[in-house]
């Protein structure tokens, strides 16, 4: 996530005068912050999957009742049936309350990159596309750069292509606030206090479940997002989103 950069193109397609950071300070930090705790949220939520490894589809769901699949991993609960001899190790203590600490510090920093990215107009010029940018030629060519994983153009360092906008949108304003519902969903606290949030979702378990492919949708972007990187430069981009500025000459030829 990135503040537009104004520049003067030159002939060789790179920004010839850039008058600000690829990355503003907020958008690193925000970054950063996101980037740990959602590794935290990671595994954590690993060890929460693993102490029940099934999962259902309505209010209620236990080991007496019929799942609506079932993960063909060993359990950490010898209560939970799953076909294996053995258990894994009970990690479910710590792993829940550093799940909700985590997951608490992400919304914080979210709450906090979205303010900035609407008082700033930061959405509005680096991440929503123009009418050029979603034209079915432009979209075709760019997916198929991505699926011929060839190395973007030097002048992307500066800038997002229309898949990226798109993409980087569905993450923040649909994966992360549906992933966030769910999760609180799953509370009973919030359960008791505002139940529509909860039924409107099918109950408690259809929340889990959600959540649970919710989360799964936000670390293949993940995966994909860290190759895409490797592939465009890893040690420049890393360089912008702690400098501001990627390795790419700022002058062009």
């Amino acid at each position: 996530m990135a503040d537009p950069v104004a520049v003067r193109p030159s002939l060789s397609g790179v920004p010839a005068t850039a008058v600000r950071p690829r990355h503003s300070a907020v958008v690193r930090v925000t970054h950063w912050i996101t980037t740990i705790a959602f590794a935290a949220l990671l595994v954590t939520g690993a060890e929460i999957v693993v102490s029940h490894p099934r999962f259902y589809w309505g209010e209620t769901g236990n080991v007496n009742t019929t799942p609506l699949f079932k993960l063909p991993i060993p359990a950490s609960r010898r209560s939970v049936p799953t076909g294996y001899g053995y258990v894994l190790p009970d990690q479910n203590g710590w792993s829940r309350y550093l799940h909700f600490q985590s997951a608490w510090l992400a919304v914080l920093t979210g709450l906090g990159y979205v303010a900035f990215g609407i008082a700033k107009g930061h959405f509005r010029r680096s991440l929503v596309p123009s009418r050029s940018d979603l034209s079915g030629r432009g979209l075709r060519l760019t997916i198929s750069r991505h699926l011929r994983f060839r190395r973007p153009e030097a002048a992307e360092a500066w800038s997002y292509n229309p898949l990226q906008r798109l993409t980087y949108l569905s993450v923040i304003f649909v994966l992360f606030p549906l992933v966030i519902w769910t999760g609180l969903a799953m509370s009973p606290a919030i359960a008791s206090a505002i139940p529509e949030a909860v039924t409107i979702l099918g109950g408690q378990q259809s929340a889990r479940t959600i959540h649970f492919f919710v989360s799964l949708a936000l670390l293949i972007f993940l995966l994909i997002h860290i190759v895409m990187v490797c592939l465009a430069g890893f040690r420049s981009r890393v360089r912008a989103m702690i400098t501001g500025r990627p390795a790419e000459p700022m002058e062009g030829a």
